[in-house]
């Protein structure tokens, strides 16, 4: 299917296009957009920054000189095709990312010290990028299981968020080692051309049946990521003219209709760890655009774009901790491009996006060529002081049903009280309609698992057979023996909100979550008592009639007691204080389950174990039943 000037991609216009109008049609790029030399906001090497750079730059060079003279990371056929075989995603894509993470050194080396030596070492990771089959990963390949193959049909390109970021990695490079690549390999820059246009530019402009534009009103984190590498890609790989400029445009229209699926609030349902390939995907594309057309395209007059940079601290429990939703880690990688929120933050006045940004800086450099080349170069950034991160009191974020308060503003010490309402059809989806994570000084107690290591079977059909994703692993009831349903409709219903400077208060009814015949209303109330410091979790039921029994499920982190009548003793990770969880009528009975966590990017959050508290509750038509959380020793 062929894109056209007037096709759908770029008729229907979000915040970007009603701001920008005519300037941001294909005409109108075509005569604002910058030479190549000079459209993407980095300087090339042997300007000063380089020099400056250098010192910033040690961890990377003691890496670099590590590995230099050694194989380079090897993407074999035997580790592409065990995802066809046995769903093992991690072991083809770990050498994809280590092949480029080194590339990634070697042309800040080469930036930095100006050495031939390091040209060389850049190039011989550029002709591999070259002449990799694929830059697609193979859960994405589509190619594949039509034909009934385990490897990808190399004349069928596929465009994914593997090949983008390698389009838009060998464009930063290209931009920062280009005149010096002439010199020295004359004839590679040719070759980076050609294998990005038949590999990304290409099929963008000539297909708009991706998945990943979101033309079917379905839009995630895939549209700005790809269409934000394509946007870097084409402004340096392509030459001046109508095809460069229809290129930026159909690049500029998916950013924006990313931006117009955000609610007004600029909240992620995806959750905080991905806002970082999504959101944030969609603000560096707009830094880029807006260098590469002088100015004439400014996104910081654009609502949504100023909430969105305050989705990361208002999702902030303390330290290391945040506030984790679907497939997003409590505890996720810290090596994130905060340089990003807070050059935005700074443009828009926004001092606590700010000031947790600064407060959150890296220690290392991005693996990824373009964010280290911003991060390093970015004089507002290198110049930021640290300061302690706001952690606001509280807020309500009517667009995906997410509110998060605390004891006090300004500080982890206390509770805190996170409540989702929305629904079991949300984009990397767990079955959490009502579910509430409780935080003592910014460490979970009441904790959401987050997700395991990615496999075929993570986005396929047996989703749901994965333990994570399932209600019965979050804090929320299983009803008469029935966990939440899957899809949209399963959903919270007539949800109120309460934010005072006394309590915060969430009220919200489940039925609709679960598909249990006779079930009325199940009435959850969540209650952040900031004078008394104790958060309140009422279920209150009724059905048409009598019935079996349900279970409250809570998942404890930490160091688990044996319940006592009607409490249980909980030591979280990090050393946070004890938390006292304890339960009325407290003669219910109370069992544990214990997770052994085996796989490592869970045990890297919550260490060897999860624990699973089950509340048994009256089977009766209505009732009602309290859990409270304070904090202990």
């Amino acid at each position: 299917m062929t894109n056209t000037a007037t096709g759908s991609a770029i008729k229907s216009a979000g915040p970007l296009l009603t701001a920008w109008g005519a300037a941001a049609s294909q005409e109108g790029l075509a005569g604002s957009l910058l030479p190549p030399d000079w459209a993407l906001p980095v300087p090339s090497a042997g300007a000063d920054v380089w020099r400056r750079a250098a010192d910033r730059l040690a961890a990377v060079r003691e890496q670099a000189e590590a590995e230099r003279d050694t194989p380079w990371p090897q993407p074999l056929a035997s580790r592409y095709t065990r995802f066809f075989r046995d769903g093992n995603r991690t072991e083809y894509e770990s050498q994809v990312r280590e092949r480029q993470a080194r590339l990634t050194r070697a042309v800040l080396m080469a930036a930095a010290s100006g050495q031939d030596a390091w040209l060389d070492e850049a190039a011989d990771g550029i002709v591999l990028l070259c002449e990799q089959s694929s830059w697609c990963w193979p859960a994405h390949e589509e190619t594949c299981r039509p034909r009934g193959t385990v490897l990808p049909d190399v004349t069928s390109p596929c465009l994914d968020l593997g090949a983008a970021d390698v389009a838009a990695q060998l464009a930063w490079a290209d931009h920062v080692l280009g005149a010096r690549l002439d010199k020295r390999l004359p004839g590679l820059r040719e070759r980076v051309r050609h294998e990005v246009r038949v590999r990304v530019l290409d099929p963008f402009v000539q297909r708009e049946d991706w998945h990943w534009l979101g033309l079917d009103g379905d839009v995630h984190n895939w549209c700005p990521w790809i269409c934000g590498n394509v946007l870097v890609a084409a402004l340096r790989l392509t030459e001046p003219g109508d095809l460069r400029a229809r290129q930026v445009a159909l690049a500029v229209a998916g950013v924006d209709r990313y931006l117009a699926a955000l609610p007004d609030d600029g909240s992620v349902d995806e959750g905080y760890e991905y806002w970082w390939n999504g959101a944030c995907r969609a603000l560096e594309a707009l830094d880029v655009l807006e260098h590469a057309t002088s100015g004439a395209l400014d996104a910081a007059v654009v609502p949504v774009v100023r909430e969105t940079v305050r989705f990361p601290h208002r999702m902030h429990l303390g330290g290391p901790w945040y506030l984790n939703l679907a497939d997003a880690r409590a505890r996720p990688p810290g090596d994130q491009p905060w340089h990003v929120p807070y050059r935005w933050a700074g443009r828009l006045g926004e001092h606590d996006a700010a000031r947790h940004a600064a407060a959150q800086r890296p220690a290392t450099v991005s693996e990824e060529l373009g964010r280290a080349l911003r991060q390093l170069t970015d004089a507002g950034w290198q110049e930021a002081v640290a300061d302690a991160p706001p952690l606001i009191a509280g807020v309500w974020l009517p667009g995906t049903q997410v509110g998060l308060a605390r004891t006090t503003g300004g500080t982890a010490h206390g509770l805190a009280l996170a409540v989702k309402g929305g629904h079991n059809g949300e984009h990397h989806n767990h079955n959490d309609v009502g579910s509430v994570v409780v935080a003592v000084d910014g460490v979970p107690v009441l904790a959401d698992p987050g997700r395991p290591t990615y496999t075929a079977q993570t986005f396929g059909p047996d989703r749901y057979s994965i333990w994570t994703m399932q209600s019965g692993w979050h804090n929320v009831p299983e009803v008469r023996g029935t966990p939440q349903g899957q899809g949209e409709r399963y959903a919270a219903r007539e949800v109120e909100v309460v934010d005072g400077p006394d309590r915060f208060e969430v009220r919200l009814d489940l039925a609709a979550a679960y598909p249990v015949p006779g079930l009325e209303r199940w009435w959850r109330r969540a209650v952040l008592d900031r004078g008394g410091a104790r958060v309140t979790i009422e279920d209150a039921w009724s059905f048409t009639g009598d019935g079996g029994a349900s279970v409250l499920h809570l998942v404890l982190a930490g160091q688990v007691g044996q319940p006592s009548p009607g409490r249980v003793v909980v030591r979280p990770p990090d050393g946070a204080r004890a938390a006292v969880v304890s339960w009325d009528p407290e003669g219910a009975t109370a069992a544990l389950t214990v997770r052994t966590l085996e796989d490592p990017v869970l045990s890297q959050v919550w260490g060897e174990r999860l624990t699973r508290l089950e509340l048994r509750l009256p089977g009766t038509a209505r009732g009602a039943f309290e859990v409270r959380v304070e904090v202990g020793e």
